[in-house]
């Protein structure tokens, strides 16, 4: 019994173990001189170079902008997705009409978009913006019209069997039945709105940490593109995990090991 708890308690750690292993053969390369600091910078100096960037808040300008730019972006396509997920889930012979053309879309790279977007909006920030709804409208309006399509008929029988009204089937029924579709593809989204804002900071920004990347590259230092890799990918596993506490909330219980 003691081993297995032991066990237990070890099991979290082990996902961090390969992190360990990368740190040590990149600390190898480095001092075996493999490749040249230029293109491979220590792990030291990154480390000066994160820390350098927290103390004169370089950082965090670069961080508000793209997390800015990803909530409000996130939200918008939020507010449009699942409620045009729910009317046509409820409604699919209006959306057969518009099927084809939601998956032409779809299927269109938004980083395609950028030329087109600076063209028609310049560079500020509604070109910036619109990409990330592109990239994660999609996520959530499939998942949404996913749950609302998978409720069970039978529950619905039970609830015009308790008279309920057309409303108060789709507020009590079908809707808390799509629950956790809509958190699964909101949490894609998520996702997604990262990969497509960096994208397009590194074509058009003045600050975001794509412009950071890419402004890394221009002056010739890959440690500041090191830091801004590892500082996308640290917001990517922070904002997963908060998702993922959420998720759990809203499903009050239900399994959600698929969605994790």
């Amino acid at each position: 019994m003691e081993m297995e708890s032991k066990k237990s308690k070890l099991a979290p750690l082990k996902g961090y173990l390969i992190f360990f292993v990368l740190l040590g053969a990149w600390k190898i390369a480095c001092n075996m001189g493999i490749w040249s600091s230029y293109l491979l910078p220590p792990p030291e100096k990154v480390a000066a170079t994160f820390l350098k960037m927290l103390e004169n808040g370089t950082l965090f300008v670069h961080i508000y902008a793209s997390m800015h730019r990803v909530v409000v972006g996130f939200v918008i396509s939020a507010a449009i997705g699942i409620p045009l997920g729910i009317i046509f889930g409820m409604h699919p012979r209006v959306y057969d009409y518009w099927k084809v053309l939601f998956n032409v879309i779809r299927n269109v790279p938004p980083l395609a978009m950028v030329p087109m977007l600076i063209l028609w909006f310049g560079i500020g920030e509604k070109s910036k913006i619109i990409i990330i709804i592109l990239a994660s409208f999609f996520p959530i309006f499939t998942s949404t019209l996913k749950g609302i399509r998978s409720c069970d008929p039978k529950l619905i029988e039970v609830g015009k069997a308790f008279e309920l009204t057309r409303l108060q089937i789709i507020r009590k029924i079908i809707i808390p039945n799509a629950v956790l579709d809509i958190a699964v593809g909101l949490k894609l989204a998520l996702g997604y709105s990262f990969r497509a804002i960096i994208g397009a900071e590194l074509v058009a920004a003045s600050a975001g940490l794509g412009y950071m990347i890419s402004d890394g590259k221009e002056m010739s230092r890959s440690d500041v593109v090191i830091v801004g890799i590892l500082v996308i990918g640290l917001l990517g596993v922070l904002c997963d995990w908060l998702f993922s506490i959420l998720v759990r909330k809203v499903s009050k219980g239900k399994a959600v090991e698929a969605y994790d």
